[in-house]
C-alpha cells in the first residue's frame, strides 16, 4: 500500500507538536527544579542526621532558580551564536560550496530540480550548495528564514542518484525549511545545550576540576564542600541534559518522517525519495569501508538526510535508539511503500542519461 502521505503529515506534526510542548514545558522545568532539590539535600541531611535545625540561606530558592535558568538561557545563546550567520555561511563551514551551474552538469540539473521544487512547493528558492568530495549520498538544508535558505547537496548524491531520486531527495530538504524544522532544531538544540552548561557548573565546583586548584580549595576549607555541591549540580545536570536529547532527538526523527511524506506528496513519486533511501541503504551496510562523514558531528547530525553511519544496527532494526536523530532507514523505507523492500545496488548515473 503506498503511502498515505496526508495522514503521516498530520500525525507527524502532532508528535512534534506534543514533543516540544513536553520538553519545554516539562524538561526545562524539571531540571530547574531538580538542581533546587540537589541543592536542598545537604541542609535535608544535616537536619535529619544531627537533628540541628539548620536554616537554608537567605534567598536560598531564588538564587537556585535564577542562576540555574541563566545557565539554560545563556547555553541556548552560546549555541545558537555558533549555529547563526545564515544558511549559506552555515553551510559553508560545514565544507559546502556555491553549486556551479555554468561549470558541472551535474550541479546544473540541481539547480534546475532544487527550482521545480521549489514551484511545487510554493515556497521561496534557496541557496543551492555542494558539498564537495563527499562520496556518501547525503543533503542538509540550513537557515532560520526564507532570506538566508540554502539548501546542500553532496558529491555523492550528484554522481549515484538520477534525476527523479533528486527530486525526491530535494523535496525532502524543501520540507525542512517549508516546515520551519530547521529552525525548531536549532533553537531545540540551543536548550539542550544550556542543560549541559549545568552539567558543567558543578563540575567547575569540584576541587578536581582544574589543575593547581586543590591547594587553593583546601586553603579556604572549601573543597569538600566543592565537591558535594558539584557533584549534586552535576548529576541534576545530567539528567536534565539526557531528558532533553532524548526529547530534542525524538523531534527530529518526527520532522525526518514528515519530510518524507511531503517529498511524496510535493513529487508525487514514492520511488523518487524511496530509492534515495534504498541506496542509503546499501551505503550504510558499507559503512566500514566509507569514512563518516567529519562534518556529521553530533551537533548538527539532525540536518543530515541520514546521519547514522557505520553503526550496523539501524540497518537491520526499525526500532531507533533514544538519543538518534533519524529513524532506522528500513522504517522510513517501509513507511513510504507500505511493505519492506530491499536496499538498490550503487551504480554511477552516465550524464546523458539523468537529462
Amino acid at each position: 500500500m503506498a503511502m498515505r502521505f496526508f495522514d503521516h503529515q498530520a500525525s507527524a506534526r502532532t508528535r512534534i507538536r506534543r514533543l516540544t510542548a513536553v520538553f519545554l514545558l516539562v524538561a526545562l522545568p524539571a531540571t530547574v527544579i531538580g538542581v533546587h532539590v540537589a541543592l536542598s539535600i545537604p541542609w535535608v541531611l544535616v537536619r535529619w542526621l544531627m537533628h540541628w535545625p539548620l536554616a537554608y540561606p537567605l534567598g536560598f530558592m531564588p538564587v537556585n532558580v535564577g542562576v540555574t535558568v541563566a545557565l539554560i538561557l545563556g547555553g541556548w545563546w552560546i549555541e545558537s551564536s555558533n549555529l547563526a550567520g545564515g544558511g549559506v555561511h552555515l553551510a559553508e563551514r560545514l565544507g559546502a560550496r556555491p553549486a556551479q551551474p555554468a561549470v558541472r552538469f551535474e550541479e546544473e540539473q540541481l539547480t534546475h530540480v532544487v527550482s521545480e521544487m521549489c514551484i511545487a512547493s510554493s515556497m521561496a528558492r534557496p541557496a543551492v550548495m555542494v558539498l564537495p568530495n563527499h562520496d556518501q549520498i547525503n543533503a542538509f538544508a540550513t537557515g532560520f528564514a526564507p532570506a538566508d535558505w540554502a539548501i546542500t547537496v553532496s558529491d555523492g548524491a550528484l554522481h549515484y542518484l538520477t534525476r527523479e531520486e533528486l527530486q525526491g531527495l530535494v523535496a525532502h530538504e524543501c520540507s525542512h525549511l517549508r516546515e520551519g524544522d530547521t529552525e525548531l532544531n536549532m533553537h531545540l538544540i540551543g536548550m539542550v545545550a544550556g542543560l549541559h552548561m549545568i552539567w558543567g557548573f558543578g563540575r567547575s565546583l569540584r576541587p578536581d576540576a582544574g589543575d593547581g586548584d586543590d591547594d587553593l580549595a583546601a586553603t579556604f576549607s572549601l573543597g569538600a564542600v566543592g565537591t558535594i555541591f558539584g557533584t549534586l549540580i552535576m548529576a541534576a545536570g545530567w539528567v536534565g541534559w539526557v531528558a532533553g536529547r532524548a526529547l530534542q532527538a525524538a523531534v527530529s526523527r518526527q520532522c525526518e518522517l514528515l519530510a518524507d511524506a511531503r517529498a511524496v506528496q510535493w513529487t508525487r513519486n514514492a520511488d523518487g525519495l524511496g530509492r534515495v533511501l534504498r541506496k542509503l541503504l546499501t551505503q550504510q551496510r558499507q559503512a566500514d569501508e566509507i569514512p563518516h562523514p567529519s562534518a556529521s558531528s553530533q551537533q548538527v547530525a539532525h540536518l543530515w538526510l541520514a546521519s547514522e553511519w557505520g553503526d550496523g544496527r539501524a540497518a537491520a532494526t526499525e526500532t531507533p535508539g533514544w538519543l538518534d536523530t533519524h529513524p532506522p532507514l528500513t522504517q522510513r523505507i517501509r513507511t513510504i511503500y507500505g511493505y519492506t523492500v530491499s536496499a538498490l545496488p550503487l551504480e554511477d548515473v552516465p550524464a546523458d542519461t539523468t537529462r
